[in-house]
């Protein structure tokens, strides 16, 4: 499967963004997806995951309450809903598809999609 992130951009703190992840192919309702977040000089990390079929979603500390993960498989996209934003929510967000790997970890996930550049200022 191709994953397309996109919806990046500049807002600032307090403010919201919602990011989209569009996927080709047909099996896109077999995959679970998730969106991880990688900040300059950081490792790349958990932010939020959603199963197959929408029905259950896991989300780290640092968002739960502000961000929202949500997918339509009828037009195979997945979406992040990103309220009161921090400026250390800045990174560059990317969207994953997996089968059975690790939800936390991005050695879990079997493709990704290119980024979209978050900037939250203060």
């Amino acid at each position: 499967v191709q994953l397309q992130a996109s919806g990046g951009g500049l807002v600032q703190a307090g403010g919201s963004l919602r990011l989209s992840c569009a996927a080709s192919g047909r099996t896109f309702s077999s995959y679970a997806m998730g969106w991880f977040r990688q900040a300059p000089g950081k490792e790349r990390e958990f932010v939020v995951a959603i199963n197959w079929s929408g029905g259950s979603t896991y989300y780290a500390e640092s968002v739960k309450g502000r961000f929202t993960i949500s997918r339509d498989n009828a037009k195979n996209m997945v979406y992040l809903q990103m309220n009161s934003m921090k400026p250390e929510d800045t990174a560059v967000y990317y969207c994953a598809a997996r089968i059975r790997g690790r939800q936390y970890y991005t050695d879990g996930y079997d493709y990704w999609g290119q980024g979209t550049l978050v900037t939250v200022s203060s």
